[in-house]
């Protein structure tokens, strides 16, 4: 910093202001977490107010870290479990469900209709009317065996 210029407790609340800001205009949740620690910082110096811009860059970056990382984990332990874990991967719901083949397999490669959707779908070579298991997904394609 040039001589002159004293960083204040407001500079630290107006940067986390800012990323607090940005974290609503971006995706994820990690502006968030270095807005909170821009805003301890200015608390730092508001309980220290001769404490130097190197320390103050030192505390944000130690804090941002800490934040980050206690973020992450809150997340973890109360938001990233749901009752409903396959919402947004429509191909998953599909996975141990038996369907009849409208059109054969042909070279490992066929298409099936699920409720109002075709689905591309790979698996062993079968005739029209079978029997098929979705066993998993691969991106958008269902992977199915033949049942009995």
């Amino acid at each position: 910093m040039s001589p002159g210029f004293d960083v204040d407790f407001w500079h630290w609340w107006a940067l986390g202001l800012a990323f607090v800001v940005i974290e609503m205009l971006a995706p994820g949740i990690y502006f968030l977490w270095l807005g909170i620690a821009a805003a301890l910082v200015g608390f730092v110096l508001i309980a220290i107010p001769d404490y130097s811009w190197q320390g103050q860059l030192i505390t944000f970056a130690v804090l941002s870290v800490a934040s980050v990382a206690v973020g992450r984990w809150v997340v973890r332990r109360y938001l990233g479990t749901t009752d409903q874990p396959r919402l947004n991967r429509r191909g998953e719901q599909y996975v141990g469900r038996v369907f009849n083949l409208d059109e054969p397999i042909v070279n490992g490669v066929g298409k099936i209709r699920v409720d109002d959707t075709t689905w591309k779908i790979s698996g062993p070579d079968c005739a029209a009317g079978a029997k098929v298991l979705v066993t998993g997904v691969d991106g958008v394609v269902l992977r199915v065996e033949r049942t009995v």
